[in-house]
């Protein structure tokens, strides 16, 4: 084998060598890029998952409110649709506003953290429209008044016309029945609320 046989191999080593440190270094620069990439979008989707987690609806304090935690005052709901009671207990109506609400997994008692702040605004938050006529939840699902059923409110066991401005005092106890029940069947739901223990 003559010298430049012997150069021309190590030069195609060399060669080698230094195609495959590229590719080697290209491979890894690809690899911490992918890593980077998933990195950053495991931290753009939990910060945005804390932030849509900690918002509430609707954003900003009530109209006309105290400060909040000025107060911490409950009061009992009771809702019957067609003789059956819906449950606020779920996540979906849990804490959606620092002001009003319910918590810790109860949904027959209703705390309110700030002065003035009315049944309507815990509605808003909690995406249910409610009238004087309509219960409306955000599928469009809609129970109004009509020929052969009503929307009935009472506070106390006293008929009101609606609860949507009411501001809730310490203790109160607020039915929304909707059906055609007759004085009987109000009795006993009324009684199924006064049977609420409301939490603290």
């Amino acid at each position: 084998m003559g010298k430049k046989d012997r150069e021309e191999r190590v030069q195609e080593r060399e060669t080698f060598y230094q195609k495959r440190q590229r590719t080697q270094f290209k491979n890894k620069a690809i690899a911490i890029g992918i890593l980077a990439g998933i990195v950053a979008v495991l931290g753009i989707s939990s910060y945005n998952f804390y932030i849509l987690s900690s918002q509430v609806t609707p954003k900003g304090e009530p109209p006309g409110s105290g400060p909040l935690d000025g107060i911490h005052i409950h009061a009992g709901l009771l809702t019957m649709i067609y003789g059956q009671q819906f449950d606020y207990s779920s996540t979906a109506y849990q804490i959606k506003s620092p002001y009003i609400g319910f918590q810790k997994g109860n949904g027959e008692t209703v705390h309110a953290l700030a002065t003035n702040v009315t049944m309507g605004f815990l509605f808003n938050s909690l995406r249910i429209g409610l009238d004087d006529k309509c219960f409306t939840f955000p599928d469009s699902r809609a129970f109004c008044t009509n020929a052969n059923y009503t929307l009935k409110f009472y506070v106390n066991h006293h008929q009101v016309p609606d609860l949507k401005n009411y501001v809730f005092k310490d203790q109160d106890r607020m039915l929304i029945s909707y059906g055609n029940e007759n004085e009987t069947q109000i009795n006993e739901q009324l009684a199924r609320l006064d049977g609420f223990k409301l939490i603290t």
